[in-house]
């Protein structure tokens, strides 16, 4: 082989050299310019995304800060309503129970009403037919036609004694 060849060795450190000279300027005068650019680009790049994620995260948390806000109001709200509500179904119901307790004791009073007269008469009419049979049975039993007045009074003073 001979690169390890002692002869050649000369020649080969000055062609070492010399592509090594021309590598290093290709390198640094025409690659790492570029490959800076882009780091730098990219930096920049990045440093900028982080800015908008930052920007963009205070107004998530402004936009959230605004929904939880408009979200109790809207919480206080509902509650608001719900307690209106609750209020006017039960003035709503106090409003029906007295109408409806109202017409329960105005029904009552007519119907004791009507059972008082019902009363009077029934105790008119026992009245009477009593007058009336007690007159046939003293005219059956006697054969003589009584007194009418005077049954009335003895009918009379029963009823008052079975009070």
């Amino acid at each position: 082989m001979p690169q390890f060849d002692p002869y050649w060795f000369a020649s080969q450190l000055v062609w070492l050299g010399i592509i090594f000279v021309f590598l290093y300027l290709v390198m640094s005068r025409l690659v790492l310019p570029r490959i800076g650019e882009v780091l730098e680009e990219r930096s920049e790049r990045i440093a900028d995304d982080l800015e908008k994620a930052e920007a963009l995260k205070k107004d998530a948390e402004k936009v959230i800060a605004a929904y939880e806000a408009a979200l109790q109001e809207a919480r206080g709200e509902a509650s608001a309503v719900l307690a209106r509500a609750g209020q006017e179904v039960a003035e709503l119901a106090a409003r029906r129970q007295a109408e409806f307790a109202r017409g329960l004791a105005e029904k009552t009073a007519a119907a004791e009403q009507r059972i008082t007269k019902a009363k009077d008469d029934a105790k008119a009419q026992i009245r009477d037919i009593s007058v009336a049979a007690a007159g046939d049975i003293v005219e059956r039993l006697t054969g003589v036609s009584a007194d009418e007045s005077a049954i009335a009074g003895s009918v009379d003073s029963a009823l008052e004694e079975t009070r």
